[in-house]
């Protein structure tokens, strides 16, 4: 589970890995969080401010952190992206009149420097819904072929089910692995 994953992701003990998680509001990225941990997803209520999600085991720490994503919080969005490893974005892909409003968020934090290289996994999430637009085309409409100075890997989830979870989380693992070498 999760902690293979942190095992594979820091080689050395003591290490941390700086996850943020971003989207707008209503993606699931509390769910997803809360998948990531373990933890019981039937109730989530919406994130006002932040939630911070830290696992230790054997000498390892992953910090990951869920920023609100209603309009009025993302301004500040940019305050916590310094010593980022890795961004997650997550895309209510079911909610097909705020993709062009999700892919100019996304594009905005893309270019922010202190982002320069970092990797991003974007989540396609709520493929449990018949109205889902796939992966692939949300793809397209980010227009995340443009990305160039960063690896990126879009992934379809459902952070209810926990379907393609797993899936983005082994992408995260080699993308550190990577970055070690």
């Amino acid at each position: 589970g999760l902690l293979s994953i942190i095992q594979r992701l820091k080689g050395s003990p003591g290490q941390e890995l700086r996850i943020v998680l971003l989207g707008l509001d209503n993606a699931g990225k509390t769910t997803l969080l809360k998948r990531l941990a373990s933890e019981e997803v039937s109730t989530v209520t919406p994130t006002q401010g932040f939630n911070i999600k830290s696992v230790h085991s054997h000498g390892f720490k992953l910090n990951v952190w869920d920023i609100g994503g209603q309009r009025s919080i993302r301004p500040y969005w940019r305050k916590y992206l310094g010593s980022t490893d890795l961004l997650i974005y997550v895309i209510d892909s079911a909610d097909q009149k705020r993709f062009e409003e999700t892919g100019q968020e996304l594009a905005e934090l893309t270019e922010e420097e202190s982002l320069t290289g970092v990797p991003l996994l974007v989540f396609a999430n709520k493929q449990d819904l018949v109205t889902a637009a796939p992966a692939a085309e949300i793809a397209e409409g980010l227009s995340l072929h443009t990305y160039r100075d960063r690896e990126w890997q879009i992934q379809a989830c459902s952070a209810l089910s926990g379907e393609g979870v797993q899936d983005g989380m082994n992408w995260i693992s080699s993308q550190i692995m990577n970055r070690k070498k």
